[in-house]
């Protein structure tokens, strides 16, 4: 009787766990409710944060880098191509600034909010090729194990979608390379180190209680 009870507590662990990661997949947040929770969450606590873009962050990635940066241009060129990016697509992009999160201008802080899509397989692939004396404002150990967490649900997000510079099906990588990107280039520039957000349930009100130590730490 025993050991049938236990079959029976492991068989419905195991259909929580599937409900669960069930429950994450049919989410659907309303694009920039995350964001804006987060947001107010901040504004709450006397944050302040505002929309930013950088020039030297923009659609060319590595290839549109200004000198300042040149530390930086060999790992995020092997991350690239670890990706299966096109060079002579990327390069020949627009210098249009990339958009990013969020700003803490008396302080010059970048904040990025990263939902589950961030998360891939991929994602977890760019880590390896960080510099040991890389300047970050989270735990790569800790988006590590995130990507193997919720990486099946992750590589299924826009699987098939195309992406300048990464070609078919190219979407998930190029979000990954971009990631990396504003990783390595903001402290590059002299930048505060770039603070990452996980979110991957959606909910950045959460987001911020659980890391909102970390986040006036950084401010302060």
């Amino acid at each position: 009787m025993r050991i049938r009870k236990k079959q029976c507590l492991a068989r419905l662990a195991e259909i929580h766990q599937h409900s669960a990661r069930k429950r994450l997949q049919d989410v659907k947040m309303p694009v920039g409710d995350c964001e804006k929770a987060f947001l107010e969450a901040a504004a709450h606590e006397g944050i302040q944060l505002v929309r930013y873009t950088q020039p030297w962050l923009n659609q060319r990635g590595h290839f549109g880098l200004p000198g300042d940066a040149g530390a930086v241009f060999i790992p995020l060129d092997k991350i690239f191509h670890e990706l299966g990016g096109d060079g002579e697509a990327q390069s020949a992009k627009r210098t249009t600034a990339l958009p990013g999160d969020f700003i803490h201008l008396p302080t010059g802080t970048m904040i990025e909010i990263d939902e589950v899509q961030h998360f891939t397989t991929f994602r977890m692939r760019t880590f390896a090729h960080y510099p040991v004396e890389a300047s970050l404002g989270f735990d790569t150990d800790e988006y590590v194990d995130l990507c193997k967490r919720f990486c099946r649900t992750a590589d299924k997000y826009r699987l098939n979608k195309a992406a300048s510079g990464f070609g078919p099906g190219g979407r998930q990588r190029q979000r990954a390379y971009n990631d990396a990107l504003r990783d390595l280039v903001i402290p590059a520039m002299g930048q505060p180190p770039l603070i990452r957000i996980p979110a991957p349930d959606g909910d950045g009100a959460a987001a911020f209680e659980r890391n909102s130590v970390r986040i006036l730490r950084s401010l302060s």
